[in-house]
């Protein structure tokens, strides 16, 4: 039995995270020379539908403007992605989709994949309260505009001195994520946030090890929401709590006001669960690291801004992406807000290799469009 050996790399692991200790589990000269290296399924950067670029514009004096970029058009013009995309796929999880038989599927595999080893008690209160039919939807029963344009904005050095801020703020919906320090940088990333993604472990490290980097609080506001992604009981009840607005009542979150990270308002509206079949496929169908084949196989999932850029295709009809890992990488600081230039770390938990791959080739294919300098 390896159990005991496990958890004790995890605790490492979380450690190093959450301390901003750099602890080193996966890097390569091998893999990173493959990083580097041009793939040899990605399209010629300057096919045409590789060159468009979001520009700053009104979202209400185009309320009824087609996409002239539509991601679902260059996705059937795409062989390879054709295949991939399937948006049958439930993006999210609400207390309409709970079944017995969706229970016995989820329970056989492991978070963020599944519920094994969870608290079915905890599941099934958590998911009854988000009994409206309006928790299925990222942007309500019905789409406010013919055509949704969102930016997903990561936190990577590029950013820095990139005045994209602008632009950023013009896409009618901004994903952010973990330590979205907006304060000073207003110029670079812009100040609009339609949607804050995290897993609590993920924010509550961001909190702790980017407080001095000006990360003191959780993006709050009136039409912002939240997307929890589940990759631990925590994050159910986590969610259950905001919503009834009481502390955490159990776990390693025990005590916790939620309020405190989310602001007072507490209508389950304002908050959103992905699905954890969602997060599977995007795993099996996009980032299927070689990972899983190693002894790192259990703490393997892709990392939290690649899944809010996966959720965006899934759910918006045009998606640009700023901040996030391209080929040129070691030019820039690990992140946008931090004032001395810190290298990009490569952990166990996630395949930044490999998602930078992802995005040039969705970049290529015109399906998104990744900000590079």
């Amino acid at each position: 039995m390896d159990f005991p050996r496990r958890w004790l790399f995890r605790m490492l692991l979380l450690f190093a995270a959450g301390s901003g200790i750099l602890l080193t589990l996966y890097c390569s000269v091998r893999q990173r020379q493959r990083f580097l290296e041009p793939q040899a399924q990605a399209r010629s950067i300057t096919s045409p539908r590789a060159t468009f670029e979001p520009k700053a514009s009104n979202s209400k004096s185009r309320k009824n403007q087609p996409c002239q970029h539509p991601l679902s058009l260059a996705i059937q013009k795409d062989g390879h992605f054709r295949g991939l995309f399937d948006f049958s796929i439930p993006v999210l999880l609400w207390g309409g989709l709970f079944t017995q038989e969706l229970w016995n599927d989820l329970s056989q595999h492991k978070v963020p994949f599944g519920w094994q080893g969870l608290s079915r008690e905890a599941i099934i209160s958590t998911l009854r309260l988000l009994d409206n039919p309006k928790s299925a939807e990222l942007f309500g029963a019905s789409k406010p505009l013919s055509c949704i344009r969102c930016a997903v904005v990561g936190n990577g050095g590029i950013l820095n001195g990139s005045r994209q801020g602008q632009k950023i703020d013009a896409h009618d919906y901004v994903f952010r994520l973990n330590g979205a320090v907006i304060k000073d940088f207003e110029r670079d990333v812009g100040t609009k946030t339609s949607f804050y993604g995290f897993t609590v472990n993920t924010m509550k490290n961001s909190l702790i090890s980017y407080a001095n980097l000006g990360f003191t609080s959780v993006p709050q506001g009136q039409d912002l929401h939240y997307i929890f992604i589940p990759s631990s009981i925590r994050d159910y009840l986590m969610l259950r709590s905001a919503i009834l607005g009481v502390p955490v009542p159990e776990g390693p979150d025990k005590g916790d006001r939620p309020h405190t990270y989310f602001g007072p308002e507490t209508s389950a509206s304002k908050f959103k669960l992905l699905h954890p079949d969602f997060i599977r496929y995007l795993t099996e169908r996009f980032l299927k690291s070689k990972l899983l084949n190693t002894r790192f196989a259990d703490l393997y999932m892709p990392s939290t801004g690649a899944l809010m850029l996966l959720t965006a295709l899934h759910t918006c009809d045009q998606v640009s992406a700023y901040g996030f890992i391209t080929s040129n990488y070691q030019k820039y600081s690990d992140h946008y807000f931090e004032r001395e230039k810190k290298p990009v770390i490569f952990y166990a938990n996630h395949d930044l290799p490999l998602e930078a791959s992802l995005w040039k080739s969705l970049h290529n294919a015109g399906i998104l469009w990744l900000y590079q300098r």
